[in-house]
């Protein structure tokens, strides 16, 4: 299925951009989430209209991503877990652990945002993240996992 993005998809193209995708990508996530719309030639003169727009509004919000990674680049987030003798956790910290424990300090960060490259945390210490605020902005954050007393 062919597709134009209405935004920077990321791994797939730019706004603009006429992409062949599967129909199930397409339709499950691309078009309801107003990434894309079917490339239609209805579709295609209705971008060229509103082309100035959604440029404008992809170099805003370019830019707010920006603006928040500046005020996030150093962050620490401190985590307590029950632990082994070894550093071990009893269990783990996913992304919705870092997000909340993100929020009780102060920063807005939502989970969706948090990329954990090697999975969840499983061991006591200092553990870099990737927050994804952009197709373009990352920013590493530190997060502190310590043992319960």
């Amino acid at each position: 299925m062919e597709v134009i993005l209405l935004e920077k998809v990321s791994n797939l193209g730019n706004l603009g951009d006429k992409v062949r995708v599967k129909p199930g990508y397409a339709r499950n996530y691309l078009i309801p989430k107003g990434k894309a719309a079917q490339a239609t030639r209805h579709n295609l003169e209705a971008f060229e209209k509103r082309r100035a727009e959604l440029e404008k509004g992809q170099a805003d919000a370019l830019a707010a991503a920006q603006a928040r990674a500046e005020a996030l680049k150093d962050v620490r987030v401190r985590i307590a877990r029950r632990a082994g003798d070894e550093g071990r956790l009893f269990g783990s910290v996913g992304t919705s652990d870092i997000a909340d424990a993100a929020k009780a300090a102060g920063f807005d960060i939502h989970k969706h945002e948090v990329r954990l490259s090697e999975g969840p945390l499983r061991l006591v210490g200092e553990h870099v993240v990737t927050l994804h605020l952009h197709a373009d902005v990352d920013v590493p954050i530190k997060v502190e996992v310590v043992p319960e007393a």
